[in-house]
C-alpha cells in the first residue's frame, strides 16, 4: 500500500470523465450541427477552443458539421471598399456587387480560417459552400416590411438574399464517412443561375434538418434565452416559445434565432441549443454536463 493520495484536481478530472461516459455513449454516431459566428470568431482563444471542441467531438465518435456566419467580417470588407451597406429587418440588402463581396468573404477568407483552425487543433476539415456538388438549392426572399409612413406593408427587394430550399445531404455524408469535418459558408445558387447570400441561422437550421441531427447548437453572444428576471431558461417547447414571444419575454434578434431553432425541431431535429459562444468550450460544458450550459428547445 502507498500513502499517495490524489489530489483534489486529479479527482475532479476523473469524476468529469465519469459525467461524460453516458453522453459519449448516448450521442456515438450522431451528427451535430454547429452554427458558429459572431464574437466567438473574433477572439484567437475562443477560435481554439472552438476548433478543440469540434475534434474532440469528432474523436469520440460524433459527426460535427459546421455551418458559419460572417456578418461582421462582410461589414469590415464592404466599408474598406468604400461600398455602403443598408439593412431591413436585420437582413443586408444585397446588390451584385456586395454579393460578390460576401462571397468572396464568406467561401473564401473565413471558411478557409476556420479549416485552418481545426488542422492546427489534429482534426481534418474540408470547406465547401452551399454551391459545391448542390450541397444547397436558394430561393430568393420575398421580404415584406411595415412602411411606417403610409401605415401598411411593403415589399422590399433584398437583392441576392435568399434562403434555402432544398438540402442534398450526399456531400455532407460522404466527408463525414470518411473523418473529415464539413465546414460550410452560407452561399448558395438559384434554380435562376444566380448566387445568393444566405443567413447562417436559416442555412445551418436547413442543413441540421437535412441530415436529421441530433443536436443543432447556435453560439450567439448571450447566455441563451432569458427570463424576465434575468435567469437562464434551460428547458424551452415551442408553445413556450410563443407564449414567451407574446407577452414580451422574447424580442429582438433571439425571435429569428428561436424561429429557427423551432423549425429544425419540427423538422426531426432531436433539440436545438442556443449557447454563449463566448464561453471557453461552451459545446463541450452543454453536451457533457448534467445541466448544461444554454437554452435547449425540443419538441
Amino acid at each position: 500500500m502507498t500513502d499517495y493520495a490524489p489530489s483534489a484536481q486529479l479527482l475532479a478530472k476523473a469524476e468529469t470523465l465519469t459525467e461524460a461516459l453516458p453522453y459519449l455513449q448516448r450521442y456515438a454516431g450522431q451528427t451535430f450541427v454547429v452554427k458558429y459566428g459572431g464574437h466567438a470568431m473574433g477572439a484567437p482563444e475562443l477560435q481554439r477552443d472552438f476548433a478543440e471542441d469540434v475534434v474532440l467531438l469528432q474523436q469520440v465518435g460524433i459527426n460535427p458539421v459546421v455551418v458559419h456566419g460572417g456578418g461582421p467580417q462582410i461589414g469590415a470588407m464592404l466599408k474598406r471598399l468604400g461600398v455602403d451597406s443598408t439593412f431591413v429587418g436585420g437582413l443586408r440588402v444585397t446588390d451584385k456587387q456586395t454579393a460578390d463581396i460576401a462571397e468572396m468573404v464568406l467561401a473564401g477568407s473565413i471558411n478557409k480560417e476556420i479549416v485552418g483552425w481545426i488542422g492546427q487543433a489534429g482534426g481534418r476539415a474540408v470547406g465547401v459552400s452551399g454551391k459545391d456538388a448542390g450541397l444547397v438549392r436558394a430561393e430568393k426572399i420575398a421580404h415584406r416590411a411595415a412602411d411606417p409612413l403610409q401605415g401598411i406593408e411593403r415589399h422590399v427587394d433584398l437583392g441576392f438574399v435568399g434562403e434555402p430550399v432544398a438540402v442534398d445531404r450526399r456531400l455532407i455524408d460522404s466527408l463525414s464517412r470518411e473523418g473529415i469535418i464539413p465546414v460550410i459558408a452560407p452561399v448558395a445558387a438559384g434554380n435562376d443561375g444566380h448566387t445568393y447570400n444566405i443567413n447562417a441561422d436559416t442555412m445551418a437550421g436547413a442543413v441540421a434538418a437535412a441530415l436529421g441531427a441530433a443536436r443543432f447548437f447556435l453560439l450567439t453572444d448571450v447566455p441563451g434565452v432569458l427570463a424576465k428576471d434575468g435567469t437562464l431558461m434551460t428547458d424551452l417547447h415551442p408553445g413556450d416559445i410563443a407564449a414567451l414571444k407574446a407577452d414580451g419575454t422574447i424580442t429582438g434578434g433571439m425571435i429569428p434565432k428561436l424561429d429557427t431553432c423551432v423549425a429544425a425541431v419540427e423538422s426531426g431535429v432531436d433539440a436545438a441549443v442556443i449557447l454563449d459562444g463566448r464561453v471557453p468550450h461552451a459545446l463541450l460544458l452543454e453536451i457533457f454536463t448534467r445541466t448544461g450550459v444554454g437554452t435547449l428547445v425540443r419538441a
